[in-house]
């Protein structure tokens, strides 16, 4: 615990410094999985004035899979932190009244079908359909087969398919589920009683409920699958893996082609003829003189394009679910028996997010099975899911590197964008623990599951999938047998004391924390240093530069990473800077309390494409020229840290201009905060995300949407022109602004933009500077 001392100390200063706030030590859990299986109540009991009411239990987070606690019927969703932190102190929480989607569930999930194969289908399915900012109702008779850990699972995944919450009403399975769980029987009637009271305690044969708009699903059809190689709602059926990643390396070498790359020198490529791929335009013939063959017997022991490199059975998304982690341990127990092995260049992981998962597995025999495959439980907590999944082996990471080789991740989790599983691994696979552990052994994800042996025997026999693929009521009786209420109670007792280290902290006393300048984990924040009690006035902005352009699908991991720091990065130099070795520079999100650090990483990602330069990353071009600036500045390759300090220096606002899905993902407050940071002083896109357009009012950034039908593209846009914002201080409620684009040449392109402050307040919050900002002069007016 040593090198997070610091950020561990503010939590355990708080911990003792006031009262009405709790912290769940470190190691016990992902919070969402805590929640569910201990820390909610459903039903509140209090006392005012004499008299005991009874409430439902609610609830925001700041972090986008708070949802997971639909599952059990609370309602709760994910916030930003900029809003939590209000709400903390005491700020009321707004939004509009959401419209509720309504989807009908049927049937039941046929024998090998599991809860991430429903809920990676349902994903595709809302995702088209459209839930950002909706809440979701799931309801209608086949609520009777699904388990709550298996809804639970499908509410986990709201911020996936975009809503901002999806529910699953109470009923006696919710009820069943607490007593498991090790709720006493006295909470359980209290809870029983309030919702007939209530008329809350749902059956499917009640009238039903009239929503906004409706889906449904025969459960029947779904099928298995995963879900990749970029995003949660792009799913494949087995089948159609290994097509699919042929296909996207096809498109690759043509991109590669098309930008100036000769395929006959490509590493990359070349490596994909020797490996038997197929060639894009050029015969083989050109090429084979100079390719490197690998030979099926090679594949198994050597790292391919395609080869998995990373399966992980991680986050609270699937390790809250006794069924899937116990079919993991099942089929690992069933390929042992066959004398199959995980290949060695799989660097293997488990990760529950919560105790009990051990102790299930544990009592169930199954550990030793998973270990037995690689599968180590490494700790309880957010690992592989959010990029903690730490360094490939050397010689892996040397044969990727040296080959440019397309290599791949196949893990449980919920998300799986561009570069945040690991920096190295460009395709993405989520799937469902078992098969996490079949892509393990398999060691490629250009295999097709039905059709193709997953591995051989020791004897040369062939060894399907199909074969060792546990049956459904194999797994009930396992899960029956093996987890216990007892499980839970005693995973609990004392969950809020921690373990001797957690303890035995040395904190501060008092409600005030004194900062450390010298510590690179936790800075005091630059908000409101100098900060003026009145508010400015508001004017236009004008002769803004454009910091990036993007297209569709930028999410919170492509502004603000979690992940490794590079060395080379302006983070990374920062942090040198401080006599920091690169061994322990740790991950963005572990650096989060340090602005610093945290602003230098914003648009840092890998795998960010700002269209203003040719090449991935955070890079981006520094429009003004002249004597003072130094060559390069004006060129490619300068990163966009650096070039948002030109610009301050020189007194330039910056926009940012971004296609569809704007913000997607993470709750993650920092892609706003450093945003701001960086100077920009609006985002103009054509959609955003609901928590990250929030955020961005919250830090004081303007966010504009194009009119339906327009985009940079349509309307000529190049991001080299300068940009006036017009009309902010008559500004409205979705109302409209003009924007202005004005090229070197002089031409004008003018354009109306649709105002994405929502509400009278964010208004306020937005004349302010950002809601703390807000809070502060109301607090200091009273």
């Amino acid at each position: 615990m040593c090198i997070r001392d610091r950020r561990y100390t503010v939590l355990r200063w708080a911990q003792k410094a006031f009262d009405n706030f709790r912290v769940v030590p470190p190691g016990r859990g992902i919070i969402h999985q805590v929640n569910l299986e201990y820390l909610t109540p459903l039903v509140h009991l209090s006392e005012k004035e004499g008299e005991l009411f009874a409430f439902p239990d609610t609830l925001v987070g700041t972090d986008s899979h708070t949802t997971m606690i639909n599952g059990i019927g609370v309602l709760g969703w994910g916030v930003g932190g900029i809003e939590a932190e209000a709400v903390m102190l005491g700020q009321p929480y707004y939004m509009p009244v959401p419209e509720v989607v309504g989807f009908k569930l049927y049937g039941k999930l046929e024998p090998g079908v599991t809860a991430t194969d429903l809920v990676l289908t349902i994903t595709k399915m809302l995702r088209k359909h459209g839930v950002v900012g909706k809440f979701v109702e799931f309801y209608g008779p086949g609520l009777n087969s699904l388990s709550l850990p298996d809804r639970a699972t499908i509410s986990n995944m709201a911020p996936e398919y975009g809503a901002t919450l999806g529910i699953f009403p109470p009923d006696q399975e919710t009820l069943d589920y607490m007593k498991r769980t090790g709720r006493s029987d006295e909470q359980v009637d209290l809870v029983k009683k309030y919702l007939e009271a209530q008329d809350l305690l749902y059956s499917a044969n009640k009238p039903e409920p009239v929503f906004s708009s409706n889906l449904e699903l025969d459960m029947g059809t779904v099928k298995p699958c995963l879900a990749g190689p970029r995003r949660p709602q792009d799913q494949l059926f087995l089948n159609e893996v290994s097509e699919n990643f042929c296909e996207t390396m096809r498109q690759t070498f043509i991109r590669k082609k098309e930008g100036g790359t000769d395929l006959a020198r490509d590493p990359a490529y070349l490596r994909w003829i020797g490996e038997g791929g197929a060639p894009v335009e050029e015969t083989e013939a050109q090429v084979a003189r100079e390719t490197e063959k690998v030979g099926p017997v090679e594949k198994d022991f050597r790292v391919t394009h395609g080869s998995v490199v990373i399966a992980s059975i991680t986050s609270c998304t699937n390790t809250s679910n006794p069924s899937v982690l116990i079919g993991a341990g099942l089929l690992a127990k069933k390929a042992i028996e066959r004398g199959l092995k995980v290949k060695p260049f799989v660097k293997t992981s488990l990760s529950p997010g919560s105790r009990v998962a051990t102790e299930y597995l544990g009592a169930a025999g199954l550990l030793p099975y998973l270990e037995a495959l690689g599968f180590h439980q490494v700790g309880y907590g957010c690992t592989t899911c959010i990029g903690n999944s730490g360094p490939l082996p050397e010689h892996v990471s040397k044969e990727i590197e040296e080959k440019d080789l397309t290599v791949a991740a196949v893990l449980s989790g919920n998300r799986n964008f561009e570069g945040r599983i690991n920096p190295l691994v460009k395709a993405n696979y989520l799937a469902s623990p078992p098969l996490v552990v079949a892509y393990a052994i398999a060691g490629t994800v250009n295999i097709n599951f039905e059709t193709d042996p997953l591995a051989y025997d020791p004897n040369g026999i062939p060894v399907y999938l199909r074969d060792i693929w546990p049956m459904q009521d194999e797994i009930k009786q396992v899960e029956k047998e093996s987890v216990r209420p007892e499980m839970f109670k005693k995973e609990y007792s004392g969950v809020l004391e921690g373990a001797k280290l957690w303890k035995e902290l040395e904190v501060p006393e008092g409600t005030l924390y004194e900062w450390i300048p010298t510590s690179t984990y936790i800075q005091e924040p630059p908000y409101f240093v100098d900060f003026p009690l009145t508010s400015p006035l508001l004017g236009d902005i004008r002769n803004a530069r454009v910091l990036a352009l993007f297209g569709d699908s930028i999410t919170t991991d492509h502004i603000s990473p979690a992940g490794d720091i590079p060395a080379e990065s302006p983070a990374g130099r920062y942090l040198m800077s401080w006599g920091v070795d690169q061994k322990d520079f740790n991950s963005y999100g572990s650096r989060r309390g340090n602005h610093e650090v945290m602003m230098r990483g914003t648009f840092a990602n890998i795998r960010l494409r700002n269209r203003l330069v040719s090449k991935e990353g955070g890079w981006t071009v520094y429009h003004l020229k002249g004597e003072d600036f130094p060559p390069e500045a004006c060129g490619e390759g300068m990163p966009i840290y650096d070039a948002s300090l030109l610009y301050a220096e020189n007194n330039v606002p910056l926009i940012v201009i971004a296609g569809k899905e704007y913000g997607t993902g993470s709750s993650r407050d920092w892609a706003a905060k450093g945003t701001f940071l960086l100077g920009v002083k609006a985002v103009i896109a054509e959609s955003f995300e609901r928590i990250h357009r929030s955020n961005l009012v919250g830090m004081g950034v303007l966010p504009l949407q194009f009119k339906a039908g327009e985009n940079a593209d349509s309307l000529g846009l190049t991001g080299k022109e300068s940009y006036d914002i017009l009309g902010i201080e008559k500004m409205e409620p979705h109302g409209e602004l003009t924007v202005l684009a004005r090229d070197d040449s002089g031409k004008e392109t003018e354009f109306k933009a649709t105002l994405r402050l929502d509400s009278a307040v964010e208004i306020e919050y937005y004349r302010n500077g950002g809601i703390l900002h807000k809070f502060l002069r109301d607090s200091v007016k009273k």
